[in-house]
């Protein structure tokens, strides 16, 4: 699995800072099944898939949308490899429930599936989707997610910025409340960041280093290239 922060960096094309780890994570894969539910900005899934099959034709890997097929969990069982998109986490979530698909896609990614998530498809690989920052738009039956890996993802995680005069929440502090009822460890992972999950050991990519929050005890920095223990 690549667990992505974000699919774009500042300056770059749709998924370009990620396409020389995606070329080898994707190696043989000539078709991709693409998760849209998210619709960032609200565009449609049609609009969405265009623009994640052009990211990828770069990568000679063709993309069809989880929509455009009959049976979403049956295309799950039979893809190749699978992307979930950023966007709305309240909605992809509320969507995989309503499609009953969230369990399938566990099972296909637990049995090796190759899997990228980006953003909001990011946040679904956790435990569950408590640490996102999107508005709550929707509201799915149950917050829980993959748990394909035993921690949350805090993605596009900020730091506060030195001598601002801004007095609202960072994301250290809204960490720290999600700490006060609950014990899952969070890691704040910044842009340009992502994982690389192969089997149980995780680890962490990219030129930044990542925030690891656990319930109880004072914030630790992670260096790219470690692996994440928690």
């Amino acid at each position: 699995m690549i667990i992505a922060s974000t699919s774009t960096i500042h300056g770059s094309k749709y998924l370009a800072y990620l396409l020389p780890t995606l070329k080898k994570h994707f190696n043989d894969v000539k078709e991709l099944l693409f998760i849209p539910y998210a619709r960032p900005s609200g565009i449609s899934y049609d609009d969405y898939t265009a623009i994640a099959k052009k990211a990828f034709s770069v990568l000679d890997i063709d993309v069809k949308g989880i929509h455009e097929h009959k049976n979403a969990k049956e295309a799950i069982k039979n893809a190749e490899a699978i992307f979930t998109g950023g966007g709305n986490t309240f909605e992809l979530v509320n969507q995989l429930y309503k499609n009953d698909v969230l369990t399938t896609l566990k099972e296909v990614l637990e049995n090796g599936t190759p899997y990228l998530g980006t953003s909001a498809g990011s946040n679904i690989c956790g435990v569950n989707m408590m640490n996102t920052n999107d508005m709550p738009i929707v509201y799915p039956p149950d917050f829980t997610t993959l748990g394909c890996i035993n921690f949350n993802i805090n993605a596009h995680y900020l730091d506060p910025i030195k001598d601002s005069t801004h007095m609202g929440e960072t994301r250290e502090t809204r960490i720290k409340e999600f700490h006060v009822f609950n014990n899952i460890p969070v890691l704040g992972l910044r842009e340009g960041s992502w994982l690389e999950v192969n089997n149980d050991k995780v680890i962490l990519r990219g030129e930044l280093t990542a925030r690891l929050f656990e319930q109880n005890k004072q914030p630790i920095e992670l260096e790219s290239g470690v692996e994440v223990e928690v």
